[in-house]
């Protein structure tokens, strides 16, 4: 495996290996011992780790992480000195002896943090990655270079990303799913309070109609007594007239 088939994605801890294309965006498997298989959006942002870079002093203006994982499992070979939960002048302590040309304006404790996290996932689930490879005599031939399919597979991911862009990415994720809750909530209570307010309105109506109701049986009550009171005087006046 190497950093080019390895992403980070807004929102979600850890890395992913990336696996195939898919319609709506690609499939990617979790970089851990689950080893769980997802669907990532187009809408989502997804960082190759092979095109992610560090900020730096030198007249370039940044460097490789590729680079950066090289040099730290070189000189540490996994027994990093701190680890992610670090204090923040521990972490830039520890970004000063690895890369003393880092630029201390641009590279913030949480990069750092972050690169931190990256390389003890790479070190556990794919040490190899960490390994400088031996640069390959290039041979000349006629035919014309062809394209991995890894390189052109996910085309949602932003080239030339530094880790802070990517640190900035994820916040911006964070604060879209909260706003979003937020709406989702304030909706919910607006529809329950319209559906609190229509049944009251209802039950107001209905209450002069049960009244009006009742008025009426009682009327029709009282008529029909008068008129069974008035049957017994209908008959007396009629054996009188016989008489």
């Amino acid at each position: 495996m190497e950093l080019k088939e390895i992403a980070a994605i807004s929102g979600k801890e850890g890395l992913f290996r990336i696996l195939k294309p898919a319609r709506s965006g690609v499939i990617v498997e979790t970089l851990d011992s689950q080893k769980r298989k997802m669907a990532v959006g187009v809408s989502e942002k997804v960082s190759i780790l092979k095109e992610i870079s560090i900020y730096t002093t030198t007249q370039e203006g940044t460097i490789a992480l590729e680079e950066v994982l090289y040099k730290m499992h070189e000189k540490y070979q996994g027994a990093l000195p701190i680890d992610s939960k670090a204090s923040s002048a521990d972490l830039m302590a520890f970004i000063g002896e690895i890369l003393p040309e880092y630029n201390s304006e641009k590279v913030y404790p949480s990069d750092v943090k972050k690169l931190v996290k990256w390389y003890e996932i790479l070190f556990r689930e794919v040490p190899d990655v960490l390994v400088r490879k031996a640069e390959e005599p290039q041979e000349n031939t006629d035919k014309p270079t062809e394209t991995p399919v890894e390189d052109t597979k996910v085309e949602q991911v932003p080239n030339n990303q530094t880790i802070t862009e990517v640190q900035a990415t994820e916040q911006e994720e964070k604060t879209k799913k909260k706003r979003s809750t937020k709406k989702k909530t304030e909706s919910t209570e607006i529809e329950s309070k319209v559906e609190n307010e229509a049944t009251q309105e209802t039950q107001a109506e209905e209450k002069p109609k049960k009244t009006r109701s009742t008025k009426k049986k009682m009327e029709t009550a009282e008529v029909e007594a008068t008129s069974e009171e008035e049957k017994p005087k209908k008959r007396t006046t009629k054996k009188n007239k016989e008489a």
